[in-house]
């Protein structure tokens, strides 16, 4: 695939992009923007139905210029209109080399007698299918006493690529020439290309004259960077190199593809005020969650739980509080804030219709809250090592006072046996309280951290459903309409 056809392609592709973007905008786009921005994608649509893989290029003279002999010799046929009867050239002609680019020559309204397709089977070789994808026009005269010609000449030049004026070596400062034309279109200097024919007819030592003098002429029109190719279409000299010529400007981007590229941009900035600038990016569930719970006071009763459950003794724990509901409807506000910011009316109208109201969010809150059943404070396990503990210290403690005593009567050998007893003893008891506190810390640190999860887990399910999902599907489509229009 050439350059040119990529072009086209990519250029359809934009085209239905946003296209698409506008049917799934529907309404939170203004309807007159979206009738206006149809009609200019057909306009634009048309234009690149044309063919942007084509490359006009227009030879442009007078009467007498010879641009019919430069057309033939360019396309090495005999087709157009050579004589001595003025205007020679009464109707455009076009040579197509390559595919037969009808649809663009009935917009340029070139008649079907008067195109040739140059490229065939028998060029092969040749060097002709370096300028597939030219659309060689020969243009009427333009000074032609036929009010006609000069109007279809006025008419097709803003839809070449490159427009090519043709003079002699007599008539190069005609004054119509270069007030009604080359200063006129001084704008499109990138692409123009002057051309002195017939230098056959003047002296080897007088080109240097003529082509210094029409230098003069076409830079005083506003014109100092464009070329002047001097040539000769009935001797072929400079033929060969203004052939080579347009196979370059074959290489570039044709005018169809630039205009089509601009009306698209053009059509794409009259949209985007519809659209955000950038994408909102909503919270995340969790750092809501989170927010809320803080709000209703979650954190402090997860604090109570893991006190309670730590403590030896048994402690009431209290339960979860419902928070002001002006608190729970700010953060709600705050998040649609955050999920909405940037996007035009209709957009945040969109998005925002889509979840609960303030009283309905609050609601569905505190039901979440007030579901979570709050954990035990005792731990059985706990508090059974903690007797057995309690029970071991006591009796290390009694067999020791026992040692003391038996000491006191002068029997040392029992006695010795009874305090290293009642120091293991002891010693167990000690370790199995300090086991059980452990325990009751372990116990308290999971089943307050357990609260907290399925709390939080609960209120996120409520941010999940009131706030994130409902409001994914028009955030996806803003998001999916921005990359249309905006092709990114």
């Amino acid at each position: 695939m050439s350059n040119a056809e990529d072009a086209g392609a990519e250029l359809g592709r934009r085209i239905a992009d946003i296209d698409a973007a506008l049917d799934l905008a529907a309404d939170r786009i203004d309807s007159d923007v979206v009738t206006q921005a149809r009609l200019d994608l057909a306009a634009v649509t048309r234009r690149v139905e044309l063919g942007v893989d084509y490359t006009v290029v227009a030879l442009v003279g007078g009467t007498g210029s010879g641009k019919s002999s430069l057309f033939n010799a360019l396309t090495r046929l005999e087709f157009a209109d050579v004589g001595v009867l003025r205007p020679t050239t009464a109707q455009a002609a076009a040579c197509v080399w390559g595919s037969e680019a009808t649809a663009l020559l009935d917009f340029l309204q070139v008649d079907p007698r008067r195109r040739i397709q140059r490229v065939s089977e028998l060029d092969a070789g040749t060097g002709e299918e370096a300028l597939n994808g030219l659309v060689l026009l020969d243009l009427p005269d333009h000074d032609s006493v036929e009010e006609d010609h000069a109007l279809q000449v006025n008419r097709l030049l803003p839809l070449i690529d490159l427009l090519v004026w043709v003079v002699d070596p007599q008539k190069y400062a005609d004054n119509a020439l270069h007030e009604k034309y080359l200063r006129a279109l001084a704008a499109r200097h990138e692409a123009m290309l002057v051309v002195i024919n017939q230098i056959d007819t003047i002296p080897e030592h007088s080109r240097d004259r003529v082509l210094q003098d029409v230098r003069r002429l076409i830079d005083e029109d506003g014109l100092a960077d464009v070329r002047i190719r001097l040539v000769s279409a009935r001797t072929n000299e400079g033929v060969e190199a203004l052939h080579r010529e347009l196979g370059e400007v074959i290489a570039g981007e044709s005018i169809g593809a630039r205009t089509a590229r601009s009306e698209i941009v053009a059509i794409a900035e009259r949209l985007r005020p519809h659209l955000g600038d950038v994408e909102p990016q909503p919270p995340y569930a969790e750092v809501t969650a989170e927010r809320i719970a803080v709000a209703a006071g979650v954190p402090s009763v997860t604090e109570s739980i893991r006190s309670a459950v730590s403590s030896s003794r048994r402690v009431a724990l209290s339960p979860v509080q419902q928070p002001a509901r002006s608190r729970i409807e700010a953060i709600r506000d705050r998040w649609l804030a955050e999920a909405t910011n940037g996007l035009p009316p209709r957009w945040l109208e969109a998005v925002t219709a889509t979840v609960p109201d303030g009283a309905d969010f609050d609601a569905h809150v505190w039901k979440a809250l007030s579901d979570e059943d709050l954990p035990s404070s005792h731990d059985g396990a706990a508090a059974r090592r903690r007797l057995l503990g309690l029970l071991a210290t006591i009796l290390g403690v009694a067999l020791i006072l026992g040692a003391i005593v038996v000491l006191a009567l002068h029997t040392a050998l029992p006695a010795t046996a009874l305090a290293a007893g009642g120091v293991v003893v002891l010693i167990g008891g000690l370790l199995l309280l300090n086991a059980a506190k452990r325990q009751r810390q372990a116990t308290a640190v999971a089943r307050s951290e357990d609260y907290l999860a399925r709390t939080t887990g609960a209120i996120g399910s409520v941010v999940a459903k009131d706030l994130s999902e409902p409001t994914a599907g028009p955030l996806a489509e803003h998001a999916a309409v921005r990359r249309g229009v905006l092709g990114s």
